[in-house]
């Protein structure tokens, strides 16, 4: 690659990655809300885990209908729109005062909103100008930046709810969202210069590709495993800080809990799209999904002291969502980048189904047994399960150049 390919290429991981920073550090501090809408309203926090848990059915259903229409007309309209409903939804978000209006504002305008300016369209665009053995870390490196959202926007967001109340905090939030609006005009300038392609990923037809896709049994076994992953990430982010406080700890652990699992996962997320260069992607996923295993374990065990919640925020972050460059990685190796946002979008959309039940299952056992113990009983078999799963997929051999 010349020089100014190679200036054309970061400007569009880091735009990527920032991007990446306010859709996800909104979207992830929404648990951090919970509390404050249960107890100023006459909304319940199982209507409130509905709300989050359809948030995150619907992040995922949007993707791969966002990374279609990417993949075809580009992503500047996909991001701007993604822009304008999560705005939307949170503005509106502390007007309302029912289960179906919260499902409305959070649980589909900001959830739809943040799925048009996430991974799927965003490692989508950058991945078509990039050679295969450089996609791995590109992932990674822009996976990174929607962790360091949640270090950034999770303890900032709690800081704003404890100085002027959970509204401003809301207006806030709402407002940052439309920064993404002139970094989606820089990626889409950047995206149109030079795009790497291969002459098999011309012909075939988007439908044809899908057919392709959903016959092979590594793309199905990558879907089983991530769905695990959703419901690993949505239980925590939506219940990790109603957990803190069934511990006896402030709201300041919560924010700090979620920020740290932000900011070990921006080393997570290096280091796997780092480990992609070198090894095949599906035993980084086997490890990844083994080791929460016995993270969950050795949490259960513990005291649950503060020092316990940071300890386990940043062991579990670190491999919080560093299952995207990995499985990004997996499915351009088995179909190539034309219609990567779609097929990657598809993965996601299996991500997210986990994340309802994690996100809505965590509310209904806690409504009905007072605590977690069997979400985390959950977690544990899941996480095994999702180690073994990913086992058999048939990925090529990394040929190093």
């Amino acid at each position: 690659m010349t020089d100014q390919q190679n200036k054309t290429v970061w400007l569009l991981i880091i735009t990527s990655s920032l991007i990446l920073a306010i859709t996800m550090g909104v979207r992830q501090s929404l648990g951090l809300f919970v509390a404050p809408i249960n107890s100023s309203t006459t909304i319940d926090i199982v209507s409130i885990s509905l709300a989050l848990a359809i948030g995150q059915l619907i992040w995922g259903a949007v993707q791969p209908i966002f990374g279609a229409v990417a993949d075809k007309k580009g992503s500047f309209g996909v991001l701007v729109f993604g822009a304008l409903l999560m705005f939307f939804g949170l503005v509106l978000t502390p007007f309302i005062s029912s289960e179906f209006s919260l499902i409305l504002t959070l649980g589909l305008l900001v959830a739809a909103g943040a799925g048009a300016g996430s991974f799927s369209i965003l490692i989508g665009a950058t991945a078509k100008n990039l050679p295969n053995e450089k996609r791995s870390f590109a992932g990674g490196f822009i996976n990174a930046g929607g962790s360091f959202g949640q270090f950034v926007f999770a303890p900032l967001a709690q800081a704003i709810i404890n100085g002027f109340g959970w509204i401003y905090s809301m207006l806030a939030l709402a407002f940052s969202t439309l920064l993404t609006i002139p970094l989606a005009r820089i990626l889409t300038n950047q995206e149109k210069k030079e795009q790497v392609k291969t002459v098999q990923e011309d012909d075939i037809k988007l439908k044809n590709q899908l057919i392709i896709a959903l016959k092979d049994k590594s793309y199905i076994y990558l879907h089983l495993g991530f769905f695990t992953c959703g419901f690993h990430v949505a239980f925590l982010v939506t219940h990790l800080p109603y957990e803190v406080a069934l511990c006896g700890h402030s709201a300041n652990v919560s924010a700090y809990s979620l920020a740290l699992i932000g900011l070990f996962n921006i080393f997570g997320s290096l280091y796997a799209g780092y480990l992609g260069t070198k090894y095949r992607m599906k035993y980084i996923l086997v490890w990844i999904y083994m080791s929460r295993a016995l993270m969950i374990i050795i949490y259960l065990l513990s005291p649950k002291t503060e020092l316990t919640f940071y300890i386990f925020s940043i062991a579990i972050g670190f491999t919080w969502l560093a299952t995207v460059p990995p499985t990004a990685g997996i499915v351009g190796k088995l179909f190539g980048t034309k219609y990567l946002a779609t097929l990657f979008g598809l993965t996601l959309l299996s991500h997210q189904i986990g994340g309802f039940f994690g996100a809505y299952l965590g509310g209904l056992f806690v409504n009905n047994y007072g605590d977690f113990t069997f979400m985390w009983y959950l977690d544990i078999i899941l996480a095994i399960f999702a180690g073994i799963i990913n086992i058999p997929i048939k990925e090529k051999k990394l040929v190093k150049v």
